[in-house]
């Protein structure tokens, strides 16, 4: 038996980094560089992201990808603006993931 945060962080956290990656660099301008530092992660695995080689797999599993997309936007906005630490960003992520799971309508994972 997994926990629900396992399932959810299997599921989505992928894809809220994929879309913060695709917001920094396409609506806010960032370098895939830039974009990396402030997501903590490599700039190849910003490549991946916005070639869809990572995150967003099989978005039709996903039933509740208006919230993570809404979650990853408003975190985009506001590393551009310098607002959130990487602390926050996970701390973001971490509020995300338990709407999803009060959520009814969360997730089909199996």
């Amino acid at each position: 038996m997994r926990p629900p945060c396992e399932e959810i962080v299997q599921q989505f956290l992928p894809v809220f980094r994929s879309l913060v990656a695709k917001e920094l660099i396409e609506r806010h301008k960032f370098s895939q560089v830039e974009a990396a530092r402030r997501l903590g992660t490599t700039q190849a695995a910003i490549s991946q992201y916005l070639g869809s080689k990572r995150g967003f797999k099989d978005p039709t599993k996903l039933k509740s990808t208006s919230k993570v997309k809404t979650a990853a936007s408003q975190v985009a906005k506001d590393l551009a603006g310098n607002r959130l630490t990487h602390l926050d960003v996970v701390t973001s992520f971490c509020k995300l993931c338990i709407a999803l799971r009060d959520d009814q309508d969360r997730c089909n994972v199996t």
